[in-house]
């Protein structure tokens, strides 16, 4: 299985460097001068590090053979991946393709809330794509408040959702005059 470990975007200046997107927790453990990635579309690559940088936690690197700003411009979109066979795995981690079709239990009682069929990566945190019952596709935040157990051996997560995160559960949505933009004088 190939996992991605960053993703190329925009080109940054005029002598090659782009902006990564990065998918990995230990950046700076892969991002090294010299790594070797295969790519997705293969036919970008493979590409090697020839600088990299982080600048107050945004990642910046050059490639061999990628020396202007048009060159960078052709690799954005394009993922460095690795394959997993070679990734040694932590007992804290998960990989997005081990989560997709998890069962996801509710906390308190372990009924069936959905199936997670898909992780993205947002701005603030990751997000769950869970598939509701009813065929809802909800985006459920990928934090410990909501999310305090992934089970990935026993084939499910133990969501612990506020009222109104889930479609079926819209009734409970409490919605507070503080996020309606009015005063309490004014309903």
């Amino acid at each position: 299985m190939l996992l991605t470990v960053a993703r190329i975007g925009r080109p940054h200046g005029l002598r090659g460097e782009v902006a990564l997107d990065v998918r990995t927790d230990a950046p700076e453990d892969r991002l090294v001068v010299g790594a070797r990635f295969d790519t997705e579309p293969a036919a970008a690559g493979p590409l090697v590090v020839a600088q990299v940088r982080d600048a107050q936690g945004r990642w910046y690197a050059t490639f061999e053979g990628v020396a202007d700003r048009s060159a960078a411009e052709g690799l954005r979109g394009v993922a460095l991946v690795v394959d997993s066979d070679d990734d040694p795995h932590d007992d804290d981690g998960w990989y997005p393709h081990e989560l997709v079709g998890l069962r996801a239990e509710h906390v308190t009682d372990g009924r069936v809330l959905g199936e997670v069929v898909g992780l993205e990566h947002l701005p603030a945190h990751d997000v769950l794509v869970l598939r509701e019952p009813d065929g809802a596709r909800t985006l459920v935040p990928f934090v410990e408040a909501i999310v305090p157990v992934v089970d990935v051996a026993g084939a499910r997560v133990v969501l612990d959702p506020p009222g109104g995160l889930l479609a079926a559960d819209v009734a409970n949505l409490v919605v507070s005059d503080e996020t309606r933009g009015t005063a309490p004088d004014e309903a």
